[in-house]
């Protein structure tokens, strides 16, 4: 079972997805907040396994809710839950510093039901999902020379690179394994060296450092 925290200011919005998640027979809402300042307490006291995070909410938003858990989660023997931005814009940069900061993917409000199971799911399980061109554009234009000296650092061997463009493609570890001809413990081991190698919290994290860096362009 998947538990799951929501984080909207917006009443009718949380009894919308709580009805979508409850309905899914591995998926359960154990608490709701008003905002971000409520949302951190109740992460802390019940810790979900995935966060759904508005990012404008009034007080606290879902911008500094988000850092302030990724912080708690790189603490020494510290934990954080997945975090799921969910937005009603996908053109925004305030969604783009949201997975800077740390959150694991974003949700389009509009979204349909299936949809929002499924990234649930997805970042749950330790996987990636696939930004839109919108994002991926906004990444790459965010690019700096800081972020290319790192990926040069990191020193990737080949088939790490490889995975790391599926990875950005928004592949699981079955699809990656499918295309590369590998056992799907063997892209683990892969995907794992890659993000110590990058220094990245997570999958997400280490496709926004494959676009800002040019190791992977948008059109790709």
């Amino acid at each position: 079972m998947i538990d799951i925290l929501l984080a909207d200011d917006e009443e009718l919005v949380r009894a919308g997805l709580r009805a979508v998640l409850d309905a899914q027979g591995d998926l359960r809402v154990v608490a709701e907040a008003a905002d971000g300042a409520q949302a951190v307490a109740l992460a802390r006291e019940l810790r979900p396994h995935v966060v759904l995070m508005d990012v404008r909410m009034p007080g606290v938003d879902g911008l500094a809710a988000t850092r302030e858990l990724v912080r708690d989660g790189a603490t020494p023997g510290g934990w954080a839950p997945k975090i799921l931005v969910v937005t009603t814009f996908e053109i925004d940069d305030y969604v783009y510093q949201a997975l800077r900061a740390g959150a694991d993917g974003f949700l389009l409000k509009r979204s349909r039901p299936a949809e929002i199971a499924h990234a649930v799911r997805l970042v749950a399980a330790g996987e990636s999902l696939l930004f839109p061109a919108t994002i991926r554009r906004l990444a790459a234009g965010q690019g700096n020379r800081a972020a290319r000296d790192a990926m040069a650092r990191a020193a990737l061997t080949d088939r790490e690179a490889e995975v790391l463009r599926l990875v950005a493609q928004g592949l699981t570890n079955g699809e990656i394994a499918d295309q590369l001809f590998l056992g799907v413990q063997t892209v683990k081991t892969h995907v794992s060296s890659v993000l110590a190698k990058l220094g990245a919290r997570d999958r997400t994290q280490a496709v926004i450092a494959a676009y800002e860096s040019g190791f992977v362009e948008p059109a790709q």
